[in-house]
């Protein structure tokens, strides 16, 4: 199997001087200097990079991080954990996970279209916060008449009170380490 990276991500904070206590490992061609912490924008991937020299980014700027050539990040540190992000790309996390949902909404409305149980007690859609028996019923019913084509239309059909900031709820907890089961996000 492939093993697939992020193409993009966003940006959640801007270190123009690197990390307090920041060491190089001595890599070839590798600096201290300005780094950005960013999360990808396809499987939320929370990295550090660091940035070309005399480039200032600022939180919400979307940048290429994959494996061609890159404009505005020279070199991927690697994948963090939520508690090594600093205090404002924490602050900044829940915002730009909510953009990269409305983003991709086609992909997320298509999982309310196609989850399924994940053990014989427990179904994928009751991993969402604020969706029980009731709201799970309710999208398998509707969802056999009609596949949803929007937030919206999930929204009306269903009485499902804001999908966007349920699912941003669940990436974060699933970031923060607060989940055993995974939907959207890859394990550190």
């Amino acid at each position: 199997m492939e093993k697939r990276y992020e193409e993009y991500a966003y940006v959640l904070d801007f270190l123009p001087h690197g990390k307090p206590g920041f060491r190089p490992t001595g890599r070839a061609g590798y600096r201290a200097g300005a780094l950005i912490q960013c999360v990808g924008e396809e499987f939320f991937t929370l990295l550090e990079a660091l940035v070309k020299e005399e480039l200032v980014l600022k939180p919400a700027d979307r940048v290429y991080v994959g494996k061609a050539s890159r404009e505005e990040v020279t070199y991927i540190i690697g994948r963090i954990g939520y508690e090594e992000l600093t205090a404002s790309a924490k602050a900044e996390l829940p915002s730009t996970i909510n953009k990269i949902v409305l983003n991709k909404e086609k992909w997320f409305v298509g999982f309310f279209n196609t989850a399924r149980a994940i053990t014989p007690r427990m179904h994928a859609l009751e991993l969402v916060p604020g969706i029980g028996k009731k709201y799970m019923w309710q999208v398998i019913n509707e969802r056999t008449r009609k596949p949803f084509e929007s937030f919206d239309d999930l929204q009306k059909r269903t009485e499902l009170p804001n999908p966007i900031k349920l699912i941003t709820k669940r990436v974060m907890e699933e970031l923060e380490g607060d989940s055993k089961y995974r939907l959207f996000t890859r394990a550190q």
